[in-house]
Order: structure tokens, then C-alpha cells, then sequence
């Protein structure tokens, strides 16, 4: 898993923790905390699907040289 995805998944578990506490204490700021969760998701799917992609382009590019 990417550094960053890592890093984005944490803030994301932290983000929901928080939106729960906040909820369960009745206070509203805890709908900020729902939209943080919501970036922090993006952020992780996007660094996955990037490295993803990059490693599929590494294997594509390495597959002809071991052929030829």
C-alpha cells in the first residue's frame, strides 16, 4: 500500500472516531468531521488506484523485454 494511502486511510478512521464522539455528545461538529472522512476516502482511493495503474504499466513495459 502507498505511504500516502496509508497515511489517508488513517485520518480517515481518526475522522470517523471523531464524528462518532462528537455525535454521540450531541454537538453538530461532528458533521465536519463526516466531510474530512469523505476527503480522506478520495484521497486513499485515489493513491491506490494511481499505484495501481503504475504498477500495471511497469509489468506491461517489463512483459516484451523477457519476450525479446
Amino acid at each position: 500500500m502507498p505511504r500516502n494511502a496509508l497515511y489517508a486511510a488513517t485520518v480517515l478512521v481518526l475522522a470517523v472516531a471523531a464524528a462518532v464522539v462528537s455525535f454521540s455528545n450531541g454537538n453538530w461538529y461532528g458533521v465536519i468531521w463526516v466531510l474530512m472522512a469523505c476527503v480522506a476516502s478520495n484521497i486513499t482511493w485515489y493513491y491506490l488506484r494511481k499505484d495501481r495503474i503504475e504498477r500495471r504499466a511497469a509489468a506491461a513495459a517489463a512483459a516484451p523485454a523477457q519476450r525479446g
